[in-house]
């Protein structure tokens, strides 16, 4: 009995030791020496996925691991899609991985006030992406940054920027302030471009989109330099001054040549500058210029503008600008 009772212990023994043995394997450190990526197609199963795995060198045995996984795992069904699988990850979370579907995420990034043509550009440099998409009409993009997995489509990804700019303007109209200029989403979003193109220090958005609006409201030039650019560039930079003769040039977006909103937005603008047009700041300036710091000094008449201007030329002269 004594012999039997010891045979006993040894053979619990063997296998309480041989079952910490297993989740060792399952939930230890795994082989994998770097980071890869891995991709399971749609309709995988998981025995496709282990094959992947231990090619790879993320596991050491593709039957061993489905084995674990049939024991030790919920029994999820693994999911499609790119996976980045961290060195050393053990089997029990890359199977977590897989079946919980956190894909590995790319993204492209759209600042404000970034034109269309630079939104194609950006789509077309992810590789990652597929398909072609033509230039997105400008200002219908809302400015984001865009998460993508590999093999989405460049047009699907346009489809989405512009999807987000419809809602977000179409929920910021409903909440503008009474008495504004802009009478149609459409007016708010291309004075919004020229807000955004015209400052990049938040706290002046509000206050530039006053003097734009007070400009307007009195039937003034709005002689926003960004609108004799885009003609030229369609928002690219000028890398250069610009010319007088660019100055008097008479199209649809000089604003210096003609009164009014110009034919369309120059810009795709963020959030901000649309909340700033259709809720500008209560002040009766009309007109602004640089003041050295990056930011702007504002003036309610020409006389007290044209002693700014004075200001600003003597500045940049003693700092050789």
């Amino acid at each position: 009995m004594r012999k039997l009772g010891c045979l006993t212990l040894l053979i619990v023994l063997t296998a309480v030791i041989g079952f910490f043995g297993v989740l060792h394997v399952w939930s230890g450190r795994g082989p994998l020496p770097r980071n890869i990526t891995l991709t399971v197609a749609a309709g995988s199963s998981l025995s496709t996925a282990s094959e992947q795995l231990e090619k790879q060198g993320a596991i050491a045995s593709a039957s061993r691991f489905r084995i674990l996984a049939k024991v030790l795992g919920e029994g999820t069904p693994i999911k499609a899609g790119e996976y980045r699988i961290p060195a050393h990850l053990s089997q029990a979370d890359i199977l977590k991985l897989l079946q919980g579907g956190r894909t590995l995420q790319r993204f492209v990034t759209v600042p404000e006030g970034w034109p269309s043509v630079l939104v194609h550009d950006a789509l077309a440099k992810a590789t990652e992406l597929t398909g072609d998409a033509p230039t997105p009409v400008e200002g219908t993009v809302l400015p984001d940054s865009y998460s993508y997995e590999r093999g989405d489509t460049r047009a699907s990804m346009v489809k989405r920027m512009q999807d987000a700019m419809t809602r977000y303007l179409a929920a910021a109209w409903t909440k503008r302030a009474p008495g504004i200029v802009v009478k149609t989403p459409r007016e708010a979003l291309i004075l919004a471009s020229i807000v955004e193109k015209e400052t990049g220090k938040p706290s002046e958005r509000r206050l530039v989109a006053a003097v734009y609006s007070n400009r307007l409201k009195r039937g003034m030039m709005l002689q926003a330099d960004p609108t004799i650019i885009y003609p030229i560039t369609k928002g690219r930079p000028l890398g250069r001054r610009i010319l007088l003769s660019e100055v008097h040039a008479v199209n649809a977006y000089n604003t210096y040549a003609m009164t009014g909103l110009p034919a369309g937005p120059i810009c795709n603008p963020g959030r901000a500058s649309i909340d700033a047009v259709l809720n500008p700041e209560a002040s009766n300036a009309l007109y602004f210029v640089a003041d050295g710091s990056g930011g702007h000094v504002f003036a309610d008449t020409l006389d007290q503008h044209n002693a700014n201007v004075a200001k600003w030329r003597e500045y940049r002269r003693v700092h050789g600008i």
